[in-house]
């Protein structure tokens, strides 16, 4: 299949992504909800914060981490090192599987229980893991519910978002055998049992890493479940697989970042747990792995580092940017097709996997910028959907009506007479479409944005020619004796 012919199947597989979604009202409605309680609880947030101030303090963390990478790379390698524990520098996915996966089969690994992790997700570790025998199970309560419905996560904080108690309690009698209790204690009291046997006997534990601290070689963890603790501290092997600009200087830069994560990420004041681990289990430990390995994923992300699109690492994968995304309220996590959804996801995987992978992502945004002013990092995405609309156009790999659609809209803007021209042919033009001054079916280029809402009909006359007729000496149009100076008339043919 050329680049252009699986672009278009992809986008085909995008937009019946977004139709079914469309098609489900409990699924929206589902989101909505979701979106609307992180909404709240973030307005909650800002007024019992100085907002503004943490949020600058984060973007100059990740910022000044980011500009180094380097240096702190090098640094938290050693001194994880130091503590006894093992540094793998994966170039790519298939890297960073085939590590794991030696670890794995050198153990001889029949149990691994997973904390939640986007990272492993990236790079599609599970499967690797279960072709060798192994099974996996994920811990994190959302990301069990999703394992066991065989489907990816809807959501980087919230994996089981899309899904109902309704729909939670069938599948949990399911897995039981027997009918539970259809409220959200008895069902977590059944996942916790089901659960506990398998920390108790898994050979390894997989954590991702929400950030490593280059001062000590330490392993942060933010977590509002027991199974993080559980998945690092029983199993004799402890494996992190984490981006390499995960990175923090020391424990004093974690402060902004631990202030608003759970804020911004769980509409919390603080996460139930915040683990710090530092190498394996030393003599005198009570608990711990007897082996640490910290798998340090590159994967794309050193071509960004330096780029027009570097501010994309300084993320804290808090989600924000999701919560209160127009688009991810209508089509949900899944369209996207890939491991980050939302205004996030737009943009970091079609750097990451390859534009021509995800061309359609960057044109599935309203422009808004509600993102953009709510990231906890500060980072422009709504500016670098833009960058990368026109990467696409000029890749050969956008829409040829989008294409030709702006080619004509911009010679249009050029050319003041054929704009006029334009205003007064669209009315006249849609009408036969229109019902009470509303399209809601058209033909050709604006079927898919009628299809799903509604467009009014251009108006008989545009506001431009509303404000030439304007009487004069109002709103800066010149008097009588003014308009008769020649000079005048030429300045307004031009302004014309």
């Amino acid at each position: 299949m050329t680049p252009r012919g699986g672009a278009k199947a992809r986008r085909q597989a995008f937009d019946d992504h977004v139709e079914a979604t469309l098609a489900d009202p409990q699924l929206r409605e589902t989101i909505r909800l979701g979106q609307d309680y992180m909404q709240d609880r973030g307005a909650v947030a800002r007024t019992e914060l100085d907002w503004p101030a943490w949020i600058a303090a984060v973007g100059e963390v990740r910022r000044h981490t980011v500009r180094h990478l380097d240096t702190y790379l090098e640094q938290f390698m050693t001194n994880v090192e130091g503590h006894g524990g093992h540094v793998f520098c994966a170039a790519d996915a298939a890297e960073a599987r085939e590590y794991v996966v030696n670890v794995a089969r050198r153990h001889q690994a029949k149990l691994i229980v997973k904390s939640k992790s986007m990272m492993t997700e990236e790079i599609e570790l599970n499967p690797a893991l279960e072709t060798m025998g192994a099974e996996v199970v994920e811990t994190d309560l959302g990301e069990f519910i999703v394992q066991q419905c065989g489907e990816k996560p809807f959501h980087i904080v919230g994996p089981a978002m899309h899904k109902t108690l309704g729909q939670i309690h069938d599948l949990f009698c399911e897995l039981a055998g027997e009918l539970l209790p259809d409220d959200p204690v008895g069902l977590t009291r059944f996942a916790r049992r089901r659960l506990r046997q398998k920390f108790l006997n898994a050979d390894i534990g997989i954590t991702g890493g929400n950030f490593g601290v280059a001062a000590s070689g330490t392993v942060v963890l933010v977590t509002n479940e027991g199974n993080g603790r559980l998945s690092t501290t029983l199993p004799r092997v402890h494996i992190v697989v984490m981006g390499i600009e995960r990175l923090v200087p020391d424990f004093e830069s974690l402060e902004p970042i631990l202030t608003v994560l759970p804020w911004a990420g769980g509409g919390e004041r603080i996460t139930a747990y915040v683990t710090a681990l530092t190498g394996p289990r030393r003599e005198g430990d009570g608990d711990g792995p007897e082996e640490l390995h910290i798998v340090l994923v590159d994967n794309g992300r050193s071509a960004i580092l330096g780029s027009k699109y570097n501010d994309v690492l300084h993320c804290i994968r808090c989600g924000a940017c999701l919560d209160v995304c127009p688009v991810f309220r209508q089509i949900g996590g899944h369209a996207y097709a890939s491991t980050y959804s939302g205004p996030i996801g737009a943009v970091l995987s079609p750097l990451l996997d390859g534009l021509e992978q995800h061309a359609e992502l960057p044109f599935a945004s309203s422009l808004c910028g509600a993102c953009s002013e709510v990231c906890s990092a500060r980072i422009p995405l709504a500016d670098y959907l833009l960058e990368l609309r026109a990467d696409a156009i000029a890749a050969g790999l956008g829409s040829p009506g989008w294409a030709a659609g702006m080619t004509g809209y911009t010679t249009a803007t050029r050319h003041v007479r054929l704009f006029d021209l334009g205003e007064r042919f669209a009315h006249f033009a849609l009408r036969p479409w229109a019902r009470g001054g509303v399209l809601r079916r058209t033909p050709s280029l604006l079927a898919a944005w009628t299809r799903t809402r509604d467009l009014p009909l251009p108006a008989t006359e545009s506001f431009r020619r509303l404000w030439r007729r304007r009487p004069p000496g109002v709103g800066g149009r010149p008097s009588n004796a003014a308009a008769s100076d020649p000079s005048v008339r030429r300045a307004a043919r031009r302004r014309r």
